[in-house]
């Protein structure tokens, strides 16, 4: 089996190497942080699709360790090959079905394209054969294309305003500036196809397969994630293509709970989510910078929140709780709501007036940015020996 000194290899937005100790360590501590919150003995079953990284992979923890649940994760993550390693989702699978075996959680994986047809036939024969239905669906697919599983036509995504040009502050990732993004318009076709791939669609042929597989238990919940964000980054995501992805999904979401509640006297919900460094949110211009400000104003003012942060409050104060779930007035979940607040807002907008690249220092936390990118990678966790050979090649 092979062992490397595995050492970063990253450039703006991309990482093409993960480190599986530092992955492993990254899990690991996100199930402690649920662990000291209580575990809620009730017992269900859960299906994560997107389960990797991210929202989906801390719901995942969230659910299996807060409440004991069996989980079926999706995601489509690469294994290591020759001296190439594994992509961190896979090392981050790994290291939780390692730690959910060794507490007694029955935990499976489907290692495929979730938009796929035979994929949600293998989920639904792997919990058919091995877990029974399921009380609670996550839908947290983020993904530059979609491959239409019914016309076969393969659709991109794209992060461009509507409707006009795009410029405004931007920071580069590899030389830390403060520079100016100019985006051109989206046109007509872009928009139809990254509401193909990032929309509702998926999310309702999830909900379709298993509905007519009859495996949502009683009362089961369905839940997909999206983001509105603040005014200054409204013309590129919320007003731009990707809004316009999500707003289908915030318009197809109603339709699949009445679906739900006919069948099941379950529900589906849109969970407003607030901005997180990920890859994705990492290659959106002006978010990086943005998350630069935010993270210190939020963390001065005591309500900053880790993606295991937000699905612990999902589940404990909103879904799983008795009584009827909190919603805005359109239906949709907010835990976006400490980040929109608006003393933290204006603090943010005071901030972005200003900043430059000569006084960056002062008004963002850009190097913590990157430590929080580098991190997604299992790179520069505190307690991992990254001079030390470790075994890139792990089963899962």
């Amino acid at each position: 089996m092979p062992e490397e000194v595995v050492q970063p290899r990253i450039r703006g937005f991309i990482s093409i190497n993960a480190h599986p100790e530092g992955c492993r360590a990254n899990v690991r501590k996100q199930i402690d942080f649920t662990q000291t919150l209580g575990v809620d003995q009730r017992k269900m079953n859960a299906l994560i699709i997107g389960a990797s990284t991210g929202y989906g992979l801390a719901s995942r923890i969230a659910a299996a360790f807060g409440y004991g649940a069996d989980t079926v994760g999706v995601f489509y993550d690469r294994p290591a090959s020759g001296r190439k390693t594994a992509s961190a989702g896979y090392y981050n699978s790994v290291a939780f079905h390692e730690v959910a075996q060794e507490a007694g959680l029955k935990a499976g994986a489907v290692n495929g394209d979730g938009f796929s047809d035979p994929v949600k036939k293998q989920v639904v024969e792997l919990l058919r054969g091995e877990y029974g239905k399921i009380d609670l669906l996550i839908h947290s697919l983020a993904a530059p294309r979609r491959t239409h599983p019914k016309t076969g036509v393969t659709h991109h995504s794209v992060l461009k305003p509507i409707g006009g040009d795009f410029k405004s502050k931007t920071i580069d990732l590899n030389t830390g500036k403060v520079e100016t993004a100019r985006i051109p318009q989206a046109s007509g076709l872009e928009i139809a196809d990254t509401i193909q791939v990032m929309g509702g669609e998926d999310f309702a042929l999830w909900v379709d397969a298993l509905l007519e597989a009859d495996l949502f238990a009683e009362g089961a919940r369905a839940v997909a994630f999206s983001y509105i964000g603040p005014e200054i980054t409204h013309a590129v995501y919320r007003d731009g293509t990707i809004g316009m992805a999500k707003l289908h999904l915030e318009q197809t979401t109603p339709y699949l709970s009445e679906r739900l509640e006919e069948a099941v006297g379950g529900s589906a919900y849109v969970s407003v989510n607030k901005a997180i460094v990920s890859q994705a949110s990492a290659a959106i211009p002006v978010v990086p910078l943005y998350i630069s400000m935010l993270y210190p104003v939020m963390r001065e003012a005591g309500v900053h929140e880790t993606p295991i942060m937000q699905m612990n409050r999902l589940l404990r104060e909103k879904l799983m709780r008795d009584g009827e779930t909190e919603t805005d007035s359109e239906g949709r979940i907010r835990l976006d709501d400490k980040e929109l607040d608006p003393n933290i807002q204006r603090e943010i907008a005071a901030r972005w007036a200003s900043v430059r690249s000569d006084n960056l220092v002062d008004f963002a936390d850009f190097p913590g940015f990157r430590r929080s990118f580098r991190r997604l990678f299992g790179f520069d966790v505190a307690g991992v020996d990254y001079m030390a050979s470790t075994e890139i090649d792990r089963p899962l």
